[in-house]
C-alpha cells in the first residue's frame, strides 16, 4: 500500500487499538496522532487543553497531520475532532486511505463513562455531549472518509478484518500483503489458546 491508511472517528471507538492490529497485519508502522501529538507538547493533552484552550491544541493537531500524512506510508490512529480542520480533511483524502469506524453515541457512552481523560467529555453530562459531537462530526468523518465501516459492536479482530476486506476489494490493499484468510470473528479465542 503506497499511501497511509488513516483511521476517524469519535472518541473511545477504538480507533488506536484497531490501528496498531492493522498496521501489524499490513506490516506497515503504527502513529497514534494524540501521542505524538503529547510527546511534542510534553505534556498530556487535557493538561494542554486546561492550560491553552482547544484551538491551541487544534494548531498543533494540524501541524502534526500534514507532517504524517506527507511521509512515508503508515497507519494513523487520529484524533476524534481532526476532521474539524479543512485543511486536516484535505491532507488525508489527497495522502491517505480513510476509513471511518461509525459507532452510535449511546455505544461510545458505554464504553467511556468512566473516562476522565478526554478533556471535552468532562462535562455534567457525557452523553449528551457526544450525541452534539456526533451531531457535528459525523457528516465531516463521512466528507473525508473513502470508506465508512459501520460497525455495530464487532471485536477489534473483527473490525480490522472489515476495513481489511473492503480495502481489499477496492485495491487499496494487495492481497497478498494481507494476512491469511481467518474469520476474524474467531481469531480473539485463537489468541487466548497461545
Amino acid at each position: 500500500m503506497g499511501l497511509s491508511l488513516a483511521l476517524v472517528a469519535m472518541p473511545g471507538a477504538g480507533k488506536t487499538t484497531v490501528g496498531r492490529l492493522l498496521a501489524k497485519q499490513l506490516r506497515l508502522p503504527f502513529v497514534d496522532t494524540d501521542h505524538e501529538i503529547e510527546h511534542r507538547l510534553g505534556m498530556s493533552i487535557k493538561d494542554y487543553f486546561l492550560q491553552h484552550g482547544e484551538s491551541a491544541f487544534r494548531d498543533m493537531e494540524q501541524v502534526v497531520m500534514a507532517e504524517l500524512a506527507n511521509g512515508r506510508p503508515m497507519v494513523l490512529a487520529t484524533g476524534g475532532g481532526v476532521v474539524l480542520r479543512e485543511a486536516n480533511r484535505e491532507v488525508m483524502q489527497r495522502h491517505c486511505t480513510v476509513v471511518y469506524m461509525r459507532f452510535a453515541p449511546e455505544e461510545l457512552y458505554r464504553r467511556l463513562r468512566h473516562d476522565r481523560k478526554r478533556p471535552l467529555l468532562q462535562v455534567p453530562d457525557p452523553l449528551r455531549k457526544l450525541r452534539e459531537l456526533f451531531r457535528e462530526r459525523d457528516p465531516l468523518y463521512r466528507r473525508t472518509a473513502h470508506f465508512v465501516i459501520e460497525t455495530g459492536r464487532p471485536t477489534v479482530h473483527g473490525l480490522a478484518g472489515m476495513i481489511l476486506m473492503q480495502l481489499e476489494l477496492a485495491g487499496r490493499v494487495d492481497p497478498s500483503r494481507v494476512p491469511s484468510p481467518v474469520d476474524p470473528l474467531e481469531a480473539p479465542s485463537q489468541q487466548r489458546r497461545t
